[in-house]
């Protein structure tokens, strides 16, 4: 069983098929559930020291389907391992680690049934405690556990407490969004001049527009598929989907709007649309919130993934910040910003292109309802000067050619056969004139292409869960993608276990 349960690891979280498909096996049952909950109380025990009588745990879930059995499979296990509950309900992920640290709850742990925005077939689990999400570290000991032998019941049974901790959660935001405001003219409806619409996709972030902005005095008309509904009928609820940001777009322009959001399913992604329909997510939405927090926080760095542009790095170099450009995986960005600091470099945000920020000054826990809460206080005090937000990225240059590649390993040893590429590709780089590799790079290559070359850049690296080697390309011309397209695949035809079929 150790080797099936260690299948549903997925980094610093457990995934698994919950639903019988046409697609993929079960995998995620109520005996693997079980088993799972009762290793991160073990892991609660040993690694955290939690030796008191009952734990506090906190249990919540997104929209889909097969959470509520999920759900039920956890609450009975904790009970039986004496266990004080709260059964959250519908939550989202950001709102179950605030149970650990807000002080009527001061859970010891907590729970979030999602898979983020993956097909409704799809669950998972996601553990908090009060220091944040829990690491791979910690996860394969809880997938250790949660098969041994040796777990002891208790005498006693635990109780479970129902509670509707989103409108609690909410509240924070309502006051914190306040607060930033701080209106001389309506302290309580800061936003009642807006017109603001949420797309949640189905998924948990509906409570945004009921519980949140309409507390605020804004408009919410034209909201839309707020409901939860966890077979995702209408896009897939990814702000990095452009089904997702076309759908928010067409709404804010026929509402007449004057801000769209997106989240994904479980509220800790999110992305927007300006009165005008142009997006913002990916660069231009780290752009924005970075000249947000340097305006609050000067010289602070920003910690990104490492699929971010160029004209991205000289944005923040203009506003006086420092672009640190790190791995992709948005813990991977998170850590980063908690480590520079522990070494005594200021760093106030951490953000991944998915749309996964993480901000200092709220226990660098990645939270889409938190940064759009942050972006809406920035927009009512711009729109006092006329001005909109919109204006803080027009200085932001973005590459008129884009472009993602996915080529699957065919080689059985897919890391080792991914590295000889990537030391390979370094040789061959020194060749290619115009070519540099661009120094300070944590993943894959990233080379610098000069305007005669390709006029932009390249990152080649090896995904982290999948035999993949990913490749982004940016041109600042039209002719750029296709020279470094082309000179790129004179070096990949030569590995034969290589797919670039789709490298056209």
């Amino acid at each position: 069983m150790i080797e099936e349960l260690h299948k549903l690891q997925n980094g610093t979280d457990i995934r698994g098929i919950a639903i019988e498909n046409p697609e993929k096996k079960v995998n995620l049952t109520a005996v693997e559930v079980k088993a799972i909950a009762g290793g991160f109380i073990k892991w609660l025990k040993d690694k955290k020291n939690i030796r008191k009588g009952k734990i506090k745990i906190a249990v919540g879930m997104d929209s889909r389907l097969s959470g509520p059995e999920i759900k039920e499979v956890i609450l009975n296990e904790l009970v039986n391992l004496g266990c004080s509950v709260y059964d959250c309900g519908l939550c989202t992920t950001p709102a179950m680690f605030m149970t650990t640290v807000l002080g009527n709850y001061k859970c010891d742990g907590s729970i979030m049934i999602t898979a983020s925005h993956l097909p409704y077939y799809h669950n998972g689990l996601k553990f908090f405690t009060e220091n944040g999400g829990c690491e791979k570290e910690d996860i394969k000991y809880i997938l250790d556990s949660a098969v041994e032998k040796d777990l002891k019941y208790p005498s006693y049974k635990g109780e479970i407490s129902k509670v509707d901790f989103i409108d609690t959660y909410s509240n924070l935001l309502v006051e914190k969004i306040r607060k930033g405001i701080n209106s001389n003219e309506d302290y309580e409806m800061p936003l009642s001049k807006f017109k603001i619409i949420v797309d949640a996709g189905n998924g948990a972030g509906g409570f945004f527009a009921s519980k949140v902005l309409k507390k605020l005095g804004a408009e919410v008309e034209g909201s839309q598929f707020i409901n939860p509904d966890g077979r995702f009928p209408n896009h897939i609820p990814n702000p990095e989907a452009k089904e997702a940001m076309d759908s928010i777009r067409k709404a804010v322009l026929e509402n007449k709007a004057d801000l769209g959001i997106v989240f994904d399913a479980d509220v800790d992604r999110a992305a927007i649309v300006d009165a005008g329909g142009m997006e913002i997510n990916r660069n231009s939405l780290i752009a924005l919130i970075s000249s947000i927090i340097l305006e609050e926080h000067p010289g602070s760095t920003i910690v990104t993934d490492s699929v971010t542009s160029n004209g991205l790095s000289e944005f923040i170099e203009n506003l006086g910040g420092k672009h640190h450009r790190f791995k992709r995986g948005y813990r991977n960005v998170i850590n980063e910003g908690i480590r520079l600091n522990e070494q005594g470099e200021k760093c106030y945000l951490a953000i991944e292109t998915s749309g996964h920020a993480a901000l200092k000054e709220n226990y660098f826990l990645d939270d889409g309802a938190y940064l759009i809460s942050k972006i809406l206080v920035k927009m009512a005090k711009l729109h006092k000067q006329g001005k909109s937000i919109e204006d803080l990225i027009k200085s932001l240059k973005i590459s008129p050619e884009s472009l993602e590649f996915r080529f699957d390993i065919l080689n059985s040893s897919f890391k080792d056969y991914g590295y000889r590429i990537l030391g390979d590709l370094k040789k061959y780089v020194e060749k290619i004139n115009g070519w540099n590799e661009a120094p300070n790079n944590y993943e894959g290559v990233r080379v610098n292409c000069n305007k005669l070359n390709g006029d932009g850049w390249f990152l080649l690296r090896i995904s982290l869960h999948e035999p993949v080697l990913c490749l982004n390309i940016e041109s600042d011309s039209k002719e750029g993608i296709k020279v470094i397209m082309d000179n790129l695949k004179n070096f990949l035809i030569n590995y034969n276990e290589l797919d670039i079929s789709s490298f056209k």
